[in-house]
């Protein structure tokens, strides 16, 4: 039977807690810089003061999205983003034919006993969500995809807003007037 890890040494738990730590640094740093420049191109300081407008907003941003994906890579948490945008593609399967495939391999990979992905949802709707699979739908994932979507909303985009990987970007962003004096008034507030 397993104790759990109240029965690892503290040097072990505290050494995990290092490396993940470093391994969260290493993988934000590494992240910011590649993956929300595409080519030359980044975002400009307005569109990242737009991010804090709303989630939504942040998402509509293909470097918003792409910044928010990174810091929740630097936090191991980027299951929800990927069952996130997994659920709305489902939802444009024309082919009702690929349904049940497709809802499958979404369960498979993020809800199931032994998803490699496994998100963070309640029993409820994780119960709610595998009888839905009994005949899958366009509408079988919007339960656990409307948690995801709140966690994410009300945890991790408030995180992202207060972390060093949004601080930098704005930082390093494509200077535009309009922006630059919205940030100056920011500043003086």
């Amino acid at each position: 039977m397993c104790k759990g890890l109240e029965s690892l040494p503290n040097s072990f738990l505290e050494r995990a807690k290092e490396l993940k730590a470093m391994l969260g640094s290493i993988l934000q740093n590494s992240l910011n810089q590649s993956w929300c420049k595409i080519g030359k191109n980044k975002a400009t300081v307005e569109e990242c003061l737009m991010w804090k407008e709303s989630f939504e907003k942040l998402l509509s941003s293909k470097y918003g999205l792409c910044a928010f994906t990174a810091f929740l890579v630097s936090e191991f948490s980027e299951e929800n983003i990927l069952f996130y945008f997994a659920c709305e593609d489902y939802r444009r399967t024309k082919s009702t034919t690929k349904l049940p495939a497709k809802a499958q391999t979404i369960y498979d990979k993020f809800i199931g006993s032994d998803a490699p992905r496994e998100i963070n949802i309640d029993h409820e709707t994780r119960d709610i969500t595998r009888a839905n699979m009994l005949a899958p739908s366009l509408s079988c994932f919007d339960s656990a995809q409307h948690k995801i979507y709140m966690l994410m909303a009300k945890d991790c985009y408030p995180r992202f807003l207060r972390s060093p990987t949004y601080r930098d970007l704005l930082c390093r962003a494509k200077p535009s007037t309009k922006a630059t004096r919205q940030l100056e008034q920011q500043k003086t507030v």
